[in-house]
């Protein structure tokens, strides 16, 4: 009939507008990497974590206003209860409130740390991947002979060394967080050296490297403006490994008692104090000792998520 549609075309038309690709605008890199990093569901999860650990040691003194060397001998090698929930040390010191003014210093140190050292890493591996020639090599060489040398034995030499000079320019506690941050970080730039060589070797001849060469744009602005951010993604996953690795190496010194002074709790220096009584005061150690093992391990977990987002070769 001339009026009539036919039945096949109108049952094609719904099917033809349910197949209408849905319109999206460009995604920029970092929107493209946030997408693939929450599909990584540990590192989503670690990063929970780990927001939580950093809330409960910035408001844990608002929450439980605990003096952390009140001491009371008549509460000392308590368990955990609900005058003290992580227990009490020898002395009747509440554990609660030691662990959460130790994990302020233990988690400072861990960032100030990792500053440090990708500021002195992103600094040599820019200079040597723009350079060529003997300064290259030697910036090389100095960053194989630092990688070369022992890190716990050298940890400990310079802390013995220099921690009186630090404590009388900076005070007691300041001058020892800023020796233990200035010495871990100092310690800890090898790294993202090579990484951020690596990856200046081949980016300075990419053709948006040579075009903005070619507009006569000076070295300075072809390092700042156009390949250090196409190379902050290493450097970020980087990052992430230096605050786990910084947070072991100042538990480490803490526990040998090179690191802040005993008066001062850290996760390091608490696990050290509770190391005589693990038979009769086994919480004493286990707190302290879960909560360096949860910081470092989500700040792994969220390292390799930053890793595999960051990689464009990566499907997530």
């Amino acid at each position: 009939m001339a009026g009539s549609t036919p039945a096949s075309l109108t049952a094609d038309a719904p099917a033809s507008a349910a197949v209408q690709p849905r319109k999206s605008g460009p995604t920029s890199p970092w929107q493209e990497a946030w997408r693939r990093f929450r599909r990584h569901r540990l590192a989503v999860a670690s990063g929970v974590v780990l927001l939580l650990l950093i809330a409960t040691v910035t408001l844990g003194p608002f929450i439980w206003p605990v003096a952390i060397n009140e001491i009371d001998f008549t509460a000392k090698l308590q368990g955990p209860s609900w005058a003290h929930p992580l227990g009490t040390d020898d002395l009747g010191q509440d554990l609660l409130a030691r662990l959460i003014y130790g994990g302020r210093i233990s988690l400072a140190v861990g960032l100030a740390a990792m500053v440090v050292a990708v500021v002195v890493g992103v600094v040599v591996g820019a200079v040597a991947g723009m350079s060529a020639g003997w300064v290259d090599a030697a910036l090389m060489w100095l960053t194989d002979l630092f990688l070369a040398l022992p890190l716990l034995p050298l940890l400990l030499l310079l802390m013995y060394l220099f921690r009186d000079h630090f404590k009388r320019l900076f005070g007691v506690e300041g001058g020892a967080f800023i020796l233990i941050v200035v010495v871990i970080g100092g310690l800890r730039w090898m790294q993202v050296a090579r990484l951020v060589r690596a990856q200046f070797l081949s980016l300075r001849e990419k053709e948006f490297v040579e075009a903005a060469r070619a507009l006569g744009a000076s070295k300075l602005r072809l390092v700042v403006g156009h390949i250090l951010p196409n190379a902050v993604g290493p450097v970020i996953v980087a990052g992430t490994i230096d605050v786990a690795a910084a947070i072991i190496a100042e538990s480490t010194l803490s526990f040998l008692g090179l690191g802040f002074p005993s008066d001062i709790p850290t996760w390091g220096s608490v696990l050290r104090d509770a190391k005589d009584y693990l038979d009769i005061a086994p919480h004493w150690a286990l707190f302290p000792g879960a909560a360096i093992f949860l910081a470092v391990i989500t700040i792994n977990f969220m390292g390799d998520g930053l890793r595999d987002a960051l990689d464009p070769r990566r499907v997530l």
